[in-house]
């Protein structure tokens, strides 16, 4: 007789996590269940719909003659990206990802805080620290180098939470890589089977 093997305590659910921002060259936080500190700076609160992990990839197949399945198969694209709805519009750190403007220009004067959106955007890459958790478990991912890539239209409604929907895209650092990983999982005792 097989013997199925669960573990609720390796399952994920998004209970809860955050992310933070900084200047591309921040180094990745030592670990998923330390605080960030500065220059690290805070999202503040994400929608309900959490974070989207995302997959893009693209591929050739290489079939022979003669046959009619391939044989091999070549990686063409391969993009990662995180996509959330930041909550908190009014927080600076926010308000300068939604809209390409340096954190400093956004600072209130007197209470008021002013500023133009650019018809010619720069490219505005940051380092990106986002977390998971649930429960004893954190699950951390760090972008050392990512921009938006896509914001979504931002409603005023009586009935809606206003927010930014953004995607980031993780570009590759000087080592290749795009997304780093850092797990903090309870230890599982071993099952019979496994």
């Amino acid at each position: 007789m097989v013997s199925i093997t669960r573990a609720a305590d390796l399952t994920v659910v998004g209970a809860n996590g955050g992310g933070w921002v900084s200047v591309t060259g921040t180094s990745a936080p030592t670990s998923p269940l330390v605080q960030p500190a500065a220059p690290w700076e805070p999202l503040g609160a994400i929608s309900d719909d959490g974070l989207t992990y995302g997959f893009d990839e693209d591929s050739q197949e290489f079939t022979p003659w003669g046959l009619t399945s391939p044989f091999r198969t070549q990686i063409t694209k391969s993009v990662r990206t995180f996509g959330l709805t930041l909550w908190e519009t009014s927080r600076v750190a926010v308000q300068s990802i939604m809209y390409r403007i340096p954190a400093a220009e956004l600072e209130p004067v007197g209470g008021i805080t002013s500023f133009a959106e650019t018809a010619s955007p720069e490219p505005d890459r940051r380092a990106w620290w986002f977390l998971v958790i649930d429960g004893d478990s954190a699950r951390g991912f760090y972008v050392p180098q990512g921009e938006v890539s896509d914001r979504s239209d931002v409603s005023f409604k009586q009935d809606e939470m206003s927010g930014y929907e953004i995607t980031i895209t993780a570009y590759p650092d000087s080592a290749g890589n795009t997304v780093y990983h850092s797990d903090s999982i309870p230890a599982t005792p071993p099952t019979p089977g496994s």
